[in-house]
Protein backbone atom coordinates (compact mmCIF):
# COMPACT_ATOMS: atom_id res chain seq x y z
CA UNK A 1 0.00 0.00 0.00
CA UNK A 2 1.31 3.42 -0.97
CA UNK A 3 1.92 6.03 1.68
CA UNK A 4 0.06 9.34 1.53
CA UNK A 5 3.36 11.13 0.89
CA UNK A 6 4.24 8.83 -2.03
CA UNK A 7 0.74 9.27 -3.51
CA UNK A 8 0.98 13.06 -3.18
CA UNK A 9 4.40 12.96 -4.88
CA UNK A 10 2.94 10.88 -7.72
CA UNK A 11 0.07 13.33 -8.10
CA UNK A 12 2.50 16.27 -8.25
CA UNK A 13 4.58 14.48 -10.91
CA UNK A 14 1.46 13.73 -12.97
CA UNK A 15 0.19 17.32 -12.73
CA UNK A 16 3.62 18.56 -13.84
CA UNK A 17 3.54 16.11 -16.76
CA UNK A 18 0.10 17.44 -17.79
CA UNK A 19 1.45 20.99 -17.83
CA UNK A 20 4.57 19.88 -19.73
CA UNK A 21 2.39 18.10 -22.28
CA UNK A 22 0.42 21.24 -23.12
CA UNK A 23 3.56 23.39 -23.28
CA UNK A 24 5.20 20.83 -25.58
CA UNK A 25 2.08 20.87 -27.79
CA UNK A 26 2.23 24.68 -27.97
CA UNK A 27 6.00 24.66 -28.63
CA UNK A 28 5.75 21.75 -31.10
CA UNK A 29 8.42 20.05 -28.99
CA UNK A 30 8.41 16.58 -30.54
CA UNK A 31 11.28 15.35 -28.35
CA UNK A 32 9.44 16.13 -25.11
CA UNK A 33 6.18 14.70 -26.48
CA UNK A 34 8.09 11.54 -27.41
CA UNK A 35 9.51 11.31 -23.89
CA UNK A 36 6.29 11.78 -21.90
CA UNK A 37 4.05 9.51 -24.00
CA UNK A 38 4.41 5.75 -23.78
CA UNK A 39 5.06 3.89 -27.05
CA UNK A 40 1.58 2.35 -26.66
CA UNK A 41 -0.08 5.80 -26.48
CA UNK A 42 -3.34 6.40 -28.31
CA UNK A 43 -5.30 9.66 -28.54
CA UNK A 44 -9.05 9.31 -28.96
CA UNK A 45 -10.42 12.54 -30.44
CA UNK A 46 -13.92 13.89 -29.78
CA UNK A 47 -14.96 12.47 -33.14
CA UNK A 48 -13.83 8.99 -32.12
CA UNK A 49 -10.81 9.13 -34.43
CA UNK A 50 -7.82 7.35 -32.92
CA UNK A 51 -4.21 8.42 -33.37
CA UNK A 52 -1.13 6.47 -32.34
CA UNK A 53 1.73 8.23 -30.59
CA UNK A 54 3.60 8.61 -33.88
CA UNK A 55 0.53 9.97 -35.74
CA UNK A 56 -0.29 12.39 -32.90
CA UNK A 57 3.24 13.82 -32.66
CA UNK A 58 3.50 14.07 -36.46
CA UNK A 59 0.16 15.96 -36.61
CA UNK A 60 1.49 18.51 -34.10
CA UNK A 61 4.82 18.82 -35.91
CA UNK A 62 3.26 19.28 -39.38
CA UNK A 63 0.61 21.80 -38.26
CA UNK A 64 -2.45 19.56 -38.56
CA UNK A 65 -2.89 20.20 -34.83
CA UNK A 66 -1.84 23.72 -33.79
CA UNK A 67 -2.00 24.69 -30.12
CA UNK A 68 -1.56 28.29 -28.96
CA UNK A 69 -2.54 28.38 -25.29
CA UNK A 70 -3.88 26.16 -22.52
CA UNK A 71 -5.14 27.28 -19.14
CA UNK A 72 -5.77 24.56 -16.58
CA UNK A 73 -9.18 24.90 -14.91
CA UNK A 74 -9.55 21.68 -12.92
CA UNK A 75 -7.68 18.43 -12.41
CA UNK A 76 -8.52 15.20 -10.66
CA UNK A 77 -5.84 12.52 -10.24
CA UNK A 78 -6.24 8.98 -8.99
CA UNK A 79 -3.20 6.75 -8.46
CA UNK A 80 -3.30 3.03 -7.86
CA UNK A 81 0.08 1.29 -7.75
CA UNK A 82 1.74 1.74 -11.17
CA UNK A 83 -1.36 3.04 -12.94
CA UNK A 84 -3.05 6.42 -12.74
CA UNK A 85 -5.95 8.28 -14.28
CA UNK A 86 -6.17 12.02 -14.56
CA UNK A 87 -9.07 14.13 -15.71
CA UNK A 88 -7.91 17.55 -16.78
CA UNK A 89 -10.16 20.41 -17.81
CA UNK A 90 -8.50 23.29 -19.61
CA UNK A 91 -9.39 26.22 -21.82
CA UNK A 92 -7.42 25.38 -24.94
CA UNK A 93 -6.83 27.73 -27.87
CA UNK A 94 -6.08 25.78 -31.03
CA UNK A 95 -6.60 25.45 -34.76
CA UNK A 96 -7.02 21.83 -35.77
CA UNK A 97 -7.57 19.95 -39.03
CA UNK A 98 -7.55 23.14 -41.12
CA UNK A 99 -10.10 25.03 -39.02
CA UNK A 100 -9.74 28.50 -37.58
CA UNK A 101 -8.38 29.40 -34.18
CA UNK A 102 -10.89 28.76 -31.39
CA UNK A 103 -10.84 28.35 -27.62
CA UNK A 104 -12.49 25.17 -26.38
CA UNK A 105 -13.38 23.90 -22.93
CA UNK A 106 -11.36 20.69 -23.45
CA UNK A 107 -11.45 17.74 -21.11
CA UNK A 108 -8.83 15.02 -21.36
CA UNK A 109 -9.18 11.75 -19.50
CA UNK A 110 -5.59 10.58 -19.38
CA UNK A 111 -4.35 7.15 -18.40
CA UNK A 112 -0.79 6.81 -17.19
CA UNK A 113 1.63 4.02 -16.41
CA UNK A 114 4.70 4.18 -14.21
CA UNK A 115 7.78 3.15 -16.18
CA UNK A 116 11.34 2.91 -14.76
CA UNK A 117 12.01 6.42 -16.14
CA UNK A 118 8.79 7.86 -14.66
CA UNK A 119 5.10 8.35 -15.41
CA UNK A 120 3.99 8.27 -19.06
CA UNK A 121 0.67 8.84 -20.78
CA UNK A 122 -0.66 5.75 -22.57
CA UNK A 123 -4.17 6.95 -23.45
CA UNK A 124 -5.97 10.26 -23.81
CA UNK A 125 -9.67 10.65 -24.51
CA UNK A 126 -10.76 14.15 -25.52
CA UNK A 127 -14.17 15.74 -25.07
CA UNK A 128 -15.61 19.11 -24.19
CA UNK A 129 -17.08 19.94 -20.81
Amino acid sequence: MESVQARNNDEQQILQLYEQMYQAMIDKDSLLLEKIHDDTFVLIHMTGMRQSKQQYIAAIADGTLNYYAAKTILTNIRVEDDLAEMTGRSQVTAAVFGGGIHTWPLQLVLKLIRRPEGWKFYEAQASTY
